[in-house]
């Protein structure tokens, strides 16, 4: 009985392990991004440079815990790393969750988006599970020699590694993201006629003046009790709106585009019905300049042959982008968004898009852009 229970722990927590960390290994950056924002609220942003590297190393380590607790090697050491990184992740979402600070925590990317309340219920049955192994650490029972185990161990490291470098480089394997190949931003930006809006509850906070009693109400109670009829309650302070019920929410619906004196110009841009090539570098001061200039001499090529349009998107000043861009002799246009859109469409700086009709029929990393000669015959002479 005891080694069924053991087993079932041993296969559930590994799998969801290997599951999680290959998930955020998919896009490293953007769980870099998530540990920044942590850093962020534990006052610890010096750490901000070593986000990227920091997120590579726990998602390997998860994928590596996982995959050596399934196959049973060194399991009194990986047992204690289960329960100290799990232990770990339940402080951060429990702490996310009360205190409201970061309201994703990233445990499964951007696949499959969890609420504070919901990682932090996860993590308790994930702990409840590694604590029986923890228990029963000495009797998991290995199904290789330890030589074999440790070179399972090793290749298992090297894969993991080599999988957060590629797609640090050439963009997710599997973009989860709203702004993924296929997709029409604006169609991903609207609200459906008749969707369900999002459902509020006002609290309000009543004092008796002549007993000094007080009492907290809903909305519907305090208009049900008939309290606001008796002059001897009274409200203190402001009502506190409540979300009550999450309604629809568009996949995109943090996007504004500007040009530098704040007008605006998303669905302009979105809608062409011609080919648009847009170069998104959010960060102009940590942009791949060479990647820049490579992009640069594309735009030029493609305004010349086919009269493309070719855009910047950036969320530095206009001042400081006006510097920039003469500094590398731009020909594209400069507009602005904030930065965080900017990180989710295309997690790379630069990015490139290739857009027609506000659909990206292209989506590149710098390293991976397609060359002139290809980018024309694959999109502009079907």
């Amino acid at each position: 009985m005891r080694n069924n229970l053991v087993w079932v722990c041993r296969i559930s927590v590994g799998l969801l392990f290997i599951f999680s960390g290959l998930i955020k290994i998919n896009d490293p950056l953007g769980f870099s991004y998530k540990l920044e924002e942590y850093f962020e609220v534990f006052h610890i942003g010096f750490l901000n440079s070593l986000a990227l590297s920091l997120s590579v190393i726990l998602c390997s380590l998860e994928i590596i815990l996982g995959f050596a607790l399934l196959i049973g090697v060194r399991a009194v050491s990986v047992a204690w790393g289960l329960l100290l990184l799990i232990i770990f992740f339940a402080f951060l979402t429990f702490y996310s969750a009360y205190f409201k600070v970061v309201q994703t925590c990233g445990c499964f990317g951007d696949a499959i988006p969890l609420t504070p309340w919901q990682s932090f219920s996860k993590d308790l049955v994930l702990l409840l599970l590694i604590v029986v192994l923890f228990i029963n650490r000495r009797n998991i029972r290995p199904l290789f020699s330890n030589k074999t185990g440790d070179h399972l161990l090793i290749i298992a490291a090297i894969v993991a590694a080599g999988i957060g470098l590629y797609t640090y480089n050439f963009l997710p394997v599997v973009d989860f993201l709203p702004y993924k190949i296929g997709a029409n931003i604006l169609d991903e930006m609207k609200t459906p006629p008749g969707a369900r809006p999002d459902e509020y509850e006002l609290i309000y906070h009543l004092k008796n003046k002549k007993t000094g009693d007080t009492k907290v109400m809903d909305d519907k109670d305090y208009l049900k009790s008939n309290i606001w009829k008796d002059n001897n309650w009274e409200v203190t302070g402001n009502p506190e709106s409540t979300l009550v019920k999450k309604g629809f929410e568009p996949k995109i619906r943090d996007l504004s585009i500007q040009d530098a004196q704040g007008n605006d110009y998303t669905k302009e841009l979105l809608s062409s019905p011609f080919y648009n090539l847009i170069i998104v570098a959010y960060d102009l001061n940590h942009t791949d300049r060479q990647a820049i200039g490579r992009l640069n001499a594309l735009a030029a090529t493609l305004v010349q042959n086919y009269n493309t349009r070719t855009v910047l998107l950036t969320s530095d000043s206009p001042k400081d982008a006006e510097a920039f861009s003469k500094a590398n002799h731009l020909v594209t246009e400069i507009y602005y968004a904030d930065g965080v859109p900017l990180k989710t469409m295309v997690r790379a700086n630069p990015g490139i898009f290739l857009m027609k009709n506000g659909t990206i029929a292209g989506k590149w990393h710098y390293h991976s852009m397609l060359k002139y000669e290809n980018l024309v015959k694959q999109y502009f002479k079907q």
